[in-house]
């Protein structure tokens, strides 16, 4: 099998490379992997059927590059995800929603057979009126006012085109849950840093977690497996804010809505924070993903529920 990955040195992606490169080791046939990305060299060492190419996702030569390796799988891993102090949205727009339509089209152009994508429980946006738990058949309908969560609708509904235009090309489509693991830093794990835990008056902001192991392992069995479709991936299980404050031993401050997204308003204005008064309902109204169909139509058994995930996590961590 020939592999291309785009976004081959984020999180995830490396952690990928790392596995893909350690099952090749014990193969009688090991994968081709193509791992890409903007930056000039690779985290990993490159072995027999490891290689490496600086390709921005939005360069119309991918499709040369995955013809150049009679590609037959791409995983498409690279998005923005917390954009930088200097980002802008329409960068962000063009390599998100941009940079998967060019991957997309050469995918076609190069007769590839699958491509695994890896979405987001953000695609479903933070809604009052979202259920208590989302499956998969919950509408598609993120937040235009939060860039990553919009891109990400805009990305499943360019899929979705696909699948009725292209179905030749198999599709297999994650929508993850909050990832930790021993190494995660961002945006969330912040907010567990912090010496109390910011909550919104008259919201329990339930969280589900899933490890960075399992995540991988899902990637390299849509990678490896038969198995088409759309797939949430969480552990089992939600912690609304109250419950990881008791895990943390830290309190949680309610704060009405109104204030929070004032004050974030005129913040990011000054340029004292990145983060504006869309992260309110961020934290307000959060997609609780039901993993039903993981298991049970893609096989997959997350290894840890959520609050195992979120234990290991301050364990490592905190």
């Amino acid at each position: 099998m020939n592999i291309l990955i785009t976004g081959a040195i984020g999180y995830i992606g490396s952690q990928l490379v790392q596995q893909l490169i350690e099952r090749n080791r014990s193969m009688d046939e090991p994968h081709t992997i193509v791992a890409t990305d903007i930056r000039d060299e690779p985290n990993f060492a490159l072995e027999d059927h490891i290689f490496y190419e600086k390709m921005d996702v939005r360069s119309p030569e991918i499709a040369e590059l995955m013809k150049k390796y009679t590609i037959d799988t791409v995983v498409h891993l690279a998005t923005i995800v917390t954009p930088g102090k200097k980002s802008n949205r329409e960068f962000e727009y063009s390599v998100d929603v941009g940079g998967t339509e060019n991957v997309l089209k050469a995918c076609v152009e190069s007769d590839v057979n699958r491509i695994v994508v890896t979405s987001s429980g953000a695609a479903y946006g933070y809604h009052a009126d979202n259920p208590e738990w989302i499956d998969e058949t919950h509408p598609v309908r993120g937040n235009e006012e939060f860039a990553y969560s919009h891109h990400k609708r805009l990305v499943e509904e360019l899929l979705e085109d696909y699948r009725h235009e292209q179905p030749e090309l198999e599709q297999v489509i994650f929508r993850i849950g909050t990832i930790l693991g021993e190494n995660v830093n961002n945006q969330i794990t912040s907010l567990f840093e912090k010496k109390r835990l910011l909550g919104i008056s008259g919201s329990n902001s339930p969280f589900v977690f899933i490890w960075d192991q399992d995540v991988v392992a899902c990637i390299i069995r849509g990678i490896e497996g038969k198995t088409t479709g759309i797939f949430n991936v969480a552990g089992d299980g939600a912690l609304t804010i109250d419950q990881m404050g008791e895990i943390l031993n830290k309190r949680v401050i309610r704060i009405p809505a109104g204030v929070i997204a004032g004050a974030l308003f005129f913040l990011k204005r000054l340029g004292l924070t990145q983060y504006g008064e869309e992260q309110v309902n961020f934290l307000r109204y959060r997609p609780v993903l039901d993993n039903t169909r993981l298991k049970e139509d893609f096989g997959f058994e997350p290894t840890y529920m959520s609050e195992e995930v979120f234990r290991r996590y301050i364990a490592k961590n905190l």
